[in-house]
């Protein structure tokens, strides 16, 4: 599963990235090349690791391109999507070519003593770096991808269900994080406490869209904003969080 977890890395830095830059061609060369540094880091050069770290930079690519294309154009969000879905399943089935962490990753987590990381092997380690940047700003990236495709966000310059809903982009991926991180210390049901808070936080909120009607932005497009988003990142930080388990 090492070539997953690079994919990950991979694509949370590219977005970060084309987050800062203008040109899409740039982080669409900075996630092979980060690719590239994770598998140095980590030791992976096999012959079956040069084939999935190969899928990995073409999904990245693909990634970064097809999700700037569904930014400008409001359209074919199912692209990107679709290319991130069929490299984490081609990276599952042929897992099996993947060999174990070792290089500076493996050789630093048998020497750090930090609580937390020093008894985490370095396969688990390298996942749980890619599980956490996939719950920022690749995962708000995913969200908007599902909400897109089923009709949820308007076209660019009309009113949005959004404008209703304040701090989504920042409260997405501290939602996600606190999920995530609760889940590896065990406390599942912690996490559900904190999925039933923001729904009980949130209701006052989305009714009171009724009395606000903004445009053709009505109680009833609000709703299934948070709806499809919330249930969509809330899939992201679980499928984070079995990933790192």
């Amino acid at each position: 599963m090492s070539a997953i977890a690079v994919m990950l890395i991979a694509m949370g830095v590219a977005d970060a990235v084309r987050r800062l830059t203008r040109p899409v061609w740039v982080p669409a060369v900075v996630a092979p090349a980060a690719v590239a540094v994770c598998a140095a880091l980590s030791g992976l050069w096999h012959r079956g690791d040069v084939v999935l770290l190969a899928i990995a930079a073409a999904a990245g690519v693909g990634w970064v391109l097809l999700g700037a294309r569904a930014e400008r154009s409001g359209e074919h969000e199912g692209a990107p999507l679709a290319v991130f879905g069929l490299a984490l399943a081609a990276l599952i089935l042929l897992s099996g070519w993947a060999s174990d962490v070792d290089g500076l990753v493996g050789r630093w987590s048998a020497w750090v003593e930090v609580p937390g990381i020093g008894d985490v092997g370095p396969n688990r380690l390298l996942m749980i770096v890619g599980a956490v940047l996939l719950q920022f700003i690749t995962g708000n990236q995913l969200v908007r991808l599902v909400l897109g495709s089923v009709g949820a966000v308007k076209p660019e310059g009309q009113p949005q269900p959004s404008d209703r809903l304040k701090g989504g982009r920042l409260l997405g991926p501290m939602e996600r994080t606190l999920i995530f991180g609760l889940g590896l210390a065990g406390q599942l049901a912690a996490a559900t406490a904190v999925v039933a808070a923001k729904s009980i936080i949130r209701f006052p909120e989305i009714n009171a869209a009724k009395a606000r009607e903004n445009g053709n932005i009505g109680i009833d497009a609000v709703t299934e904003y948070f709806l499809v988003g919330s249930f969509a990142s809330w899939i992201i930080a679980l499928g984070g969080l079995a990933l790192a388990q």
